[in-house]
């Protein structure tokens, strides 16, 4: 049997690693442009109960959705010796789960609407089932374009459906569809991803199989299906909660901050997941050169996107007027609040890479159950404050899981726990340093047109980090940050 694809050369792994790190960055950048610009645009064409009934329908379809992966792309990319005959197998289950999956989304659609009180859910739910089948079928063409390790492909991919699904929803705002605007953008991005990524995959799969060797791949992914359910309902228990106890204007409100801040924010974890994991696979033998590529991920994302988060927070006010108007001044705390859970998740998020690429699926599974009560905890006794009160069980959930993961993937494996502590703890000074300043900045200038305050806050944070820099272990940190952004888009050769 053929294999898929030949892997780079593992000495060649930390260029391609690094330039690919690259490309994923500059189209996510890319992408986070286009998604900022589609929220403020819309968030003057719709209100807050739009965006609250699409939230809703989105949380309950996006659980078919774990189910529909089966965990089979990350089985996929994470196998170095992948033959053409078990992608052909991969695919069809792919598609035999979104197939089923859309029909139990119909079937169910109605009961949806009844729990949740709101009979529109009923058919928003019906038409989103229709992703199940479209992400069926994208599945193992993305995951094979990861695996070959073709990022600007996959950037492409990803920029081009939501670049096509944005015009697709302001077209049809204007036009007074409501919250079907919005439907109308998931189905357009998730089919255009697919003829996309089918375009670029140049393959077409061949008949199932039996005895192919199957069954590992399954067996791991069933296993990390567990943990992505589970994971995926402690990261909604937010929208669960307000939609079922608050209503879809309440929903509205707390989903803005949260596409304003924490979808940007995955839109960049995401591809440097997609990066960091297929690399990782392939050094798990070699611990200590996983090893400085964590402690320099870490750093990275640390000195990027949590001070990004830091500055988020403390402007929080003056932001959300520039980009969303003067009616949505509610999303101002939330935003604040999710740009703290966002920096405490962006510090743990090395250790979910250590848990896909060394085949720890039922640790990591043991440790999401954990952290499932403890969200569960946090964000009920959150709710009896409302949104505000909901981001803050939220943001409260994720500063007390991030020391725990350390801890906990310590126990199963081997990796640099200590540094990585020590590297979180400099970021996080920093970034408290920094986002104070923002803040006493933008209260400072409180009588000044929101442009001006979002400066004054910007140039304060940007004082305090340069500041911290004159540390000598911070600028130790920060050198090596530029050196690894310099690798990235260095030239092979």
């Amino acid at each position: 049997m053929s294999a898929v694809a030949d892997p780079p050369a593992r000495t060649d792994l930390g260029r391609v690693a690094a330039r690919g790190a690259g490309v994923t960055l500059a189209g996510q950048g890319a992408r986070i442009l286009l998604q900022l610009a589609s929220v403020a645009v819309l968030a003057r064409l719709l209100g807050p109960a739009d965006y609250g009934l699409l939230a809703v329908g989105l949380v309950v379809v996006g659980i078919g959705e774990v189910f529909r992966d089966l965990g089979l792309s990350t089985a996929a990319i994470r196998t170095p010796d992948l033959t053409t005959r078990q992608r052909d197998g991969l695919f069809w289950l792919n598609v035999a789960a979104g197939t089923a999956l859309a029909a139990v989304a119909l079937l169910a659609s109605g009961s949806v609407a009844a729990a949740f009180g709101e009979p529109e859910l009923a058919d928003i739910v019906r038409w989103l089932s229709s992703t199940f089948l479209l992400n069926g079928l994208a599945a193992q063409y993305r995951a094979g374009l990861i695996r070959e390790l073709r990022f600007g492909a996959v950037a492409g991919v990803d920029l081009g459906a939501q670049l096509v699904a944005f015009g697709v929803a302001v077209t049809a705002a204007v036009a007074g569809a409501g919250y079907w605007a919005l439907v109308a953008q998931q189905l357009t991005q998730g089919a255009v991803a697919l003829v996309l990524v089918v375009a670029l995959g140049r393959w077409v799969p061949g008949r199932p199989r039996r005895g192919v060797g199957l069954w590992p791949l399954v067996r791991f992914g069933s296993g990390l299906t567990g943990t992505q359910l589970v994971y995926y309902v402690g990261n909604n228990l937010d929208n669960l909660v307000l939609g079922l106890t608050a209503g879809p204007a309440a929903l509205g409100i707390y989903n803005r901050g949260f596409q304003l801040l924490m979808t940007p924010l995955n839109q960049l974890r995401s591809p440097a997941t997609t990066v960091a994991v297929p690399v990782l696979s392939r050094l798990q033998d070699d611990l200590e050169r996983s090893g400085e590529y964590l402690r320099r991920s870490q750093l990275a994302l640390g000195f990027s996107l949590v001070a990004g988060m830091a500055l988020a927070a403390g402007a929080a006010g003056p932001l959300v007027d520039l980009l969303l108007g003067d009616r949505w001044a509610q999303v101002a705390p939330v935003l604040a609040l999710l740009a703290v859970a966002g920096s405490a998740q962006t510090l743990s998020f090395v250790g979910l890479w250590v848990y896909l690429s060394r085949g720890l699926s039922g640790a990591l599974f043991r440790y999401t159950v954990v952290t499932l009560v403890l969200s569960a905890a946090c964000i009920g006794a959150g709710s009896l404050f409302g949104v505000v009160g909901v981001a803050a069980g939220y943001a409260t959930a994720a500063l007390l899981e991030w020391p725990l993961s350390l801890w906990w993937l310590s126990r199963v494996t081997v990796l640099p726990v200590r540094d990585l502590y020590l590297g979180a703890l400099r970021v996080t000074a920093c970034a408290v340093t920094a986002g104070s300043a923002c803040l006493a900045a933008t209260q400072l200038t409180a009588g000044w047109p929101s442009a001006g305050r979002l400066a004054a806050g910007l140039l304060a944070g940007l004082a305090a980090y340069g500041l911290a820099a004159l540390v000598p272990v911070v600028r130790r940190d920060l050198a090596g940050v530029v050196a690894w952004g310099r690798q990235m888009v260095a030239r092979r050769g």
